[in-house]
Order: C-alpha cells, then structure tokens, then sequence
C-alpha cells in the first residue's frame, strides 16, 4: 500500500509540474491568434508536454501500461531502431498482432534524404504525416507531396516510395488485405481539412473519415475532434479493434474498469469489446487518429 501511494504521489506530482510550465497538462493559458499559428500543427506529438525529458529523475517510471485487452503507449516508452527495408529511417513498433491485434502501428522517423521500404506481399498501407515533409511516388512517374496532416493509402502489391529531404514524422498502418469477392482497393491521397464532417447522431464530437465507406475497404481511419469537456455520450463495447494516436489536447480515457489521464503524442491499443469512454479536458481541442476494421464478418 504504501507503495501504491508513492506511485500516485510521483504521477500528480509530474502532472503538476508540467501545468506549472506555459504548456501545462491540466491547464492552458490564455491563446492569442498569433501564439496558435506560431505553433506547428500536431508539434505536441513529438514535443509532448509531459515529456520523457520529465522523467529522467525517476528511474523505472513510465506512464505507459500493457494490459490483456488494451494498452497505453506513451512517448518515454518508444524504442526506435532502423526501419527492415527503408533508408535512413527510424521506427518505433507500437501496436503489433504480439499483443493481440491484427494489423501494425508504428511511427516513421525519417532523416535528410531518406526513403521507405514496401511492405510484404498482400500488406495494405496507410501513411499520415505528423511532421515534416514527403514526397509520394509510384509506377506511373507521377508524384505528390504530403505535408502535415496529409495521408496516402497504399493499396496491396502497390508499387510506390516515400521521399523524404530534410526531415519527417510518419505514423503507418498496416495490414493483411481481407479480400471480399471482386472487390478492390485504390491509391487515395488527401488531407483532413478537405474530409467532410459526418453527422454523430446522439454524440458532440465531431467526425472525418479519411477512407471511403464502400465495402472494398476493410479499415478505416477517423479523425475526431472535441471540446474541452465534450465525452463520448456511448460507453462503447464492441467487436471492432482500434489504434488511437492523440494528435492534439489531452482528457481522460476509460479502458475496462481503468481511467487514464491522456495527452497529445500517446497511443492506445483497443481490444474487441473492452470497454472504453473518452473526455476531453483543458482548454484546447482535444483531436485523435483512430483505426478501426469495418466491412468484415468477425467469423
């Protein structure tokens, strides 16, 4: 018990500290137009606000927690080694079918000059840049650039390349194709801004999906944005496996019976039917990256 207590005592003390900083976790100061548009878009993704740098003085702690139906992946926690197949690159695996899931997360860290691999045969992949620049390449000659808050989806057996010149933050999908009749996939490139928003009905959030709902498409990836002190009306459990990255803000996640303060920069891993429930706390958006299966029997 008394150990209990030191753990929670050393958590709040963290969260504390960082709130005193012009950044802080649970409380934000008041944002001028000009401050906000001085900021790099998702720049708390790389630069979280409770940082690894804050933990250095407390050997053997991490917020991160792994769990049989879910998992908290935080950034003090990420391991990052040369990327099989790419160039110049650094990745950091964060959600792998080892825990249960079956399809692959990761992070991309591309440095000057650098390019991807192909994923095996029969891998769908979907790219989202977070920071930095890439250049998008395939058979055709042709070419596209991806900038912040961009994504390309590659389909299976799709020749392509990304390019990278100066430097640059991939978070990548990928997974086995399901395929389902004569059905196929297509290259989609695009960005959130140009997503429409859909109607939630009974819910406050607001929401984008970056892929087409049509059944050829077996994930999709949607963007959801809320308030300081919107929630998620539905108290989910479902069939469906989620990968989530906190692009921006910071709230409380519930995962089973365990309720997690959450920031810009960390990943969950959602197991089918654990329980789960979102709230947006501070006062900025609080915005997330979520995976989720669609258009396939669970059998």
């Amino acid at each position: 018990m008394r150990s209990l207590h030191l753990i929670v005592f050393i958590t709040i003390s963290l969260f504390v500290k960082a709130s005193k900083s012009d950044d802080g976790f649970c409380s934000a100061p008041s944002i001028t137009e000009s401050d906000e548009n001085s900021k790099p878009i998702y720049g708390k993704v790389t630069n979280p606000t409770l940082s690894p740098s804050h933990l250095q003085d407390l050997p053997g702690f991490t917020r991160s927690v792994y769990k049989q139906d879910h998992a908290l992946i935080t950034p003090e926690s990420h391991v990052y080694s040369p990327l099989p197949d790419w160039t110049n690159t650094l990745g950091a695996y964060l959600i792998t079918p080892a825990m249960g899931s079956h399809f692959v997360m990761y992070f991309a860290k591309m440095k000057e000059m650098s390019s991807s691999g192909l994923p095996p045969q029969d891998i769908e992949r979907l790219v989202f840049v977070v920071e930095g620049a890439v250049t998008l390449t395939n058979t055709s000659s042709s070419s596209r650039k991806l900038t912040v808050d961009s994504y390309a989806y590659l389909p299976p057996n799709f020749y392509h390349s990304l390019d990278c010149v100066e430097s640059a933050t991939l978070v990548v999908f990928e997974r086995r194709y399901d395929h389902l009749g004569s059905h196929t996939t297509e290259l989609i490139v695009g960005s959130t801004d140009k997503q429409p928003l859909l109607e939630t009905p009974g819910e406050v959030f607001e929401l984008r999906k970056l892929l087409p709902v049509s059944l050829a498409y077996d994930f999709n990836i949607h963007i959801m944005d809320f308030q300081p002190g919107e929630f998620l009306n539905v108290k989910e459990v479902h069939y469906n496996q989620h990968g989530l990255l906190l692009l921006e803000g910071q709230g409380i996640y519930r995962l089973g019976d365990n309720w997690y303060p959450v920031q810009a920069g960390d990943v969950i891993w959602m197991a089918p039917f654990v329980p789960q429930w979102y709230a947006a706390l501070g006062k900025t958006r609080s915005r997330y990256l979520l995976y989720k299966d669609v258009n396939r029997n669970p059998l």
